[in-house]
């Protein structure tokens, strides 16, 4: 099973582009603190790229920016490739499945999109009347 769980600060703003054949494709890295400090009382964090496909990546590209908290499930993608010197590379990625915006919507202010803008104002309603309660007589004569 490969599946992979993580909670994290975007680094960096969302990139969203398109496939040739138009399918939405969302790149963006987060930052992931380890539950421990190094013996010189600093905090680690690990770095990874994530890459979310079709109606998640509009949404992540529409609704969080640089610094915002995410969480992210999905899967980890190994990847060989070349690089400008001619010698072989492996890159990590992780493949989002579900992305869960963990920020504050106020505090995030969004990357400008009308998800997290603030519901209108309900009108004012007068407090509903709790019904009165009618007095029973009840003369104490058990009917059975």
């Amino acid at each position: 099973m490969n599946k992979v769980f993580l909670i994290g600060n975007l680094t960096r703003d969302p990139e969203i582009s398109q496939t040739n054949g138009g399918v939405s494709v969302c790149h963006f890295a987060i930052a992931v603190n380890r539950p421990y400090t190094s013996q010189d009382g600093e905090r680690q964090t690990d770095f990874f790229n994530v890459t979310a496909w079709r109606g998640l990546a509009d949404t992540i590209a529409r609704c969080v920016k640089k610094g915002s908290k995410v969480a992210v499930s999905g899967s980890i993608q190994m990847r060989n490739y070349e690089d400008n010197q001619g010698q072989r590379r492996t890159a990590v990625d992780i493949i989002a499945q579900d992305v869960e915006f963990l920020s504050p919507r106020n505090q995030d202010n969004s990357a400008g999109g009308d998800f997290y803008d603030a519901p209108a104002a309900a009108p004012e309603r007068a407090p509903k009347k709790k019904p009165a309660l009618e007095s029973f007589d009840d003369d104490g004569d058990i009917p059975f």
